[in-house]
C-alpha cells in the first residue's frame, strides 16, 4: 500500500501580498483551488489515504474545503508544520500516518497535465510496491539553476543530484513528486539542515542514490506547470482554461476521477451533483449518461 502526502505549507513570499492572508495552495488556478491538482495526481496514482501538511494558520481552511475526503471516496488527514523547515520534514511529521507503508510526496503547488499521466502514475505505484527502490521524475527546463538538478546517463542511471547548482550538469529538474520507500522516515531523521537551515529532499534522494536505490522517470510527454510567481500563476490558469475549453473536459476534476476510479458510486455522485453549481452539475451529469 502507498500513502500520499501533500505539503502545502510555506509562506509563498513570491506571491505577496496575496499570500499574506491565504495559503498559496488555496489560490485559484482557473476554476479550482490549486491543491485540487496535486490531490488529483495522488488519486490517479491509486492512492486514497492522504495527509495534508500545512501551517497552523491555514490548516483549518483546508479542512473546511476538503473535509475528511469522503466526498471523493478517499481519506484525508491533517498535520501542522510550524515553520517551513524543509520538504524532508514532511516524513518526520507524517511518521505515524505513514506507518509501515511506502509513501508518495507531492508538493501542493505542482501541477501535471498530459494524456499519459494515469498510465505513468499507475506504473510508478506498481514499481514502488514491487521493488526496493525509490523513484523521482525529471523534466527538461531552460533554467535548471532554479531547481534541484538530476544528471543521468543514457540508460537513465542517476549520476548526481544537486540543489540549485550554479553550474548545472544537465537541464533536467527534479519535479515535486516523489515515490519513496518506507525507510524514508529514518533517512529524514538522519538529515542535517542545509546552509539555509532546512531539511532538504535532495539529501534524501542522494541517500537513495548512494545506496543504489534511486530510479528516475523522464516526463517527456507531460506538462509540469509552475505556480510560484504572479506571472506563472496566471500562465497556469490560462493553460488550464485553454485545455478545458478546447477539449470540453475538466482538468483535475476530483469528482470525475473518484467516479471513474470507482472510489464513489453513482448514488454518491448524484448527491454531489445535487449540491453543485449549475455549471458543475451539468458537467458531472454527463459522466452518468
Amino acid at each position: 500500500m502507498i500513502k500520499g502526502i501533500i505539503l502545502a505549507g510555506g509562506y509563498g513570499k513570491r506571491l505577496y501580498p496575496i499570500t499574506k492572508v491565504i495559503s498559496k495552495q488555496l489560490l485559484p488556478v482557473y476554476n479550482k483551488p490549486m491543491i485540487y491538482y496535486p490531490l488529483s495526481t495522488l488519486m490517479l496514482s491509486g492512492i486514497r489515504d492522504i495527509l495534508i501538511i500545512s501551517t497552523p494558520y491555514d490548516i483549518d481552511n483546508y479542512k473546511l474545503l476538503l473535509g475528511d475526503g469522503s466526498n471523493f471516496g478517499i481519506k484525508i488527514s491533517y498535520e501542522i508544520q510550524d515553520k517551513p523547515n524543509g520538504l524532508a520534514e514532511a516524513f518526520i511529521i507524517g511518521e505515524q500516518f505513514i506507518g509501515n507503508d511506502d509513501v508518495c510526496l507531492i508538493l501542493g503547488d505542482n501541477i501535471f497535465y498530459g494524456k499519459s499521466i494515469p498510465k505513468v502514475l499507475k506504473s510508478t505505484s506498481s514499481q514502488l510496491i514491487n521493488n526496493n527502490e525509490s523513484i523521482i521524475f525529471g523534466y527538461y527546463v531552460k533554467d535548471p539553476q532554479r531547481y534541484g538538478v538530476v544528471d543521468f546517463d543514457s540508460n537513465l542511471k542517476v549520476k548526481s543530484i544537486d540543489e540549485k547548482p550554479k553550474n548545472p550538469k544537465s537541464n533536467y529538474a527534479v519535479v515535486g513528486l516523489y515515490f519513496l520507500k518506507n525507510d524514508v522516515i529514518n533517512i529524514a531523521k538522519e538529515c542535517k539542515p542545509s546552509d539555509r537551515g532546512e531539511l532538504e529532499i535532495t539529501s534524501i534522494n542522494n541517500k537513495y542514490l548512494d545506496q543504489g536505490r534511486l530510479n528516475i522517470k523522464i516526463l517527456d510527454s507531460i506538462f509540469w506547470l509552475d505556480t510560484g510567481t504572479h506571472d506563472a500563476l496566471v500562465e497556469a490558469s490560462n493553460f488550464i482554461k485553454t485545455v478545458e475549453n478546447r477539449e470540453g473536459k475538466r482538468v483535475s476534476c476530483l469528482e470525475e476521477i473518484a467516479y471513474k476510479y470507482k472510489y464513489i458510486n453513482e448514488k454518491q455522485l448524484e448527491k454531489i451533483i445535487n449540491n453543485s453549481s449549475e455549471q458543475d452539475a451539468y458537467y458531472l451529469k454527463q459522466l452518468i449518461v
